[in-house]
């Protein structure tokens, strides 16, 4: 007996010292850092930005494994479930925090309870942007056409359950007018069809749209969030377009499996925040139409339940179908 209460503390002793020894030399290889939707999308973009900064301050590399599909409720489960040992980690969107669990019958994980947020990145509206042969130049061209038009408009999204999508069936109910969703596989092949003329409207990131807007090849009628972006200054938000309760910016956090150690938590979130302080990130950010939003773990949780929360109860007022 007193041989195996000896053995019991022994170990219990040698995992208390091995514990902390863990966390303190964390990170001791690559990290991986899974982003919901397919490559080239802002979300691509975000996690880039701040994964190279990150990845001087902590001395690892960082690998971006794109996991894109179902509303990003398939790279969600698989880092839900992933060891939570701070080596893999999740770009978290809008869209799989507060749409995806509401949306899929099926998501498969819980934005509260599955993840340790480590922090939020950045907020950037998106554009509402139509093809030339729409010649809606305003919201309130687009809403007269809208009603009169014999068959609905048909608006794309990089795939069911993004923000983009909703964001199309926020503006039917708020307006009134027929839409069609038309869901891609990501946000590159959705903008290449409103660029062929193949569908008429879309709700892009401002880092995709930008360079055909500045050509005329398509034109921007309004940005979802409370401000004009200095990128497109001349486009107005939908509440200076008429349409009041239209700010529904996409949010850019990074999360990790539910247990991660919190000290492997606030290690991630100083070297997150302290890329966001750097000239270079901001810069970047800027230039694709975000702001740096720094936070610690407890405000962006505070933020994900906000957004899983409202997106919850719009879902339902919209009366969308789960899928």
């Amino acid at each position: 007996m007193l041989r195996t209460i000896l053995a019991a503390a022994a170990a219990f002793a040698l995992g208390a010292a091995n514990g902390p020894a863990t966390a303190q030399t964390y990170p001791s290889r690559p990290i991986t850092l899974v982003v919901p939707f397919v490559p080239g999308g802002s979300a691509s973009v975000m996690a880039r930005t701040v994964a190279d900064k990150m990845s001087e301050t902590l001395g690892q590399q960082f690998v971006i494994d794109n996991r894109g599909g179902a509303g990003g409720t398939i790279a969600s489960r698989f880092v839900a479930k992933s060891p939570p040992d701070g080596y893999t980690i999740l770009l978290m969107t809008s869209a799989t925090t507060g749409i995806a669990p509401s949306l899929f019958r099926n998501a498969g994980y819980d934005p509260r309870k599955d993840f340790e947020p480590i922090g939020l990145i950045a907020a950037s509206p998106n554009l509402l942007v139509v093809h030339p042969s729409l010649p809606a130049r305003s919201i309130a061209e687009l809403v007269r056409m809208g009603k009169a038009a014999a068959a609905p408009i048909q608006y794309g999204s990089p795939g069911v359950g993004t923000l983009n999508h909703l964001s199309g069936e926020l503006l039917a109910y708020k307006t009134g007018i027929r839409l069609t969703h038309v869901p891609y596989k990501g946000a590159n092949p959705a903008l290449n069809d409103l660029l062929g003329g193949h569908i008429a409207m879309l709700f892009s990131a401002i880092p995709n749209a930008h360079g055909h807007v500045a050509a005329g090849t398509i034109h921007a009628l309004a940005v979802t969030g409370a401000k004009r972006v200095t990128l497109l200054p001349q486009v107005p938000t939908f509440a200076e377009a008429g349409l009041a309760g239209f700010d529904v910016p996409l949010r850019y956090g990074l999360s990790a499996p539910a247990g991660t150690p919190r000290d492997i938590v606030e290690k991630l979130n100083q070297a997150l925040n302290g890329a966001l302080h750097s000239d270079d990130v901001r810069r970047r950010l800027a230039a694709d139409g975000a702001e740096p939003q720094p936070t610690t773990p407890q405000e962006y949780a505070a933020i994900i339940d906000r957004e899983e929360t409202m997106w919850s109860a719009l879902v339902k007022t919209i009366g969308v179908k789960p899928q």
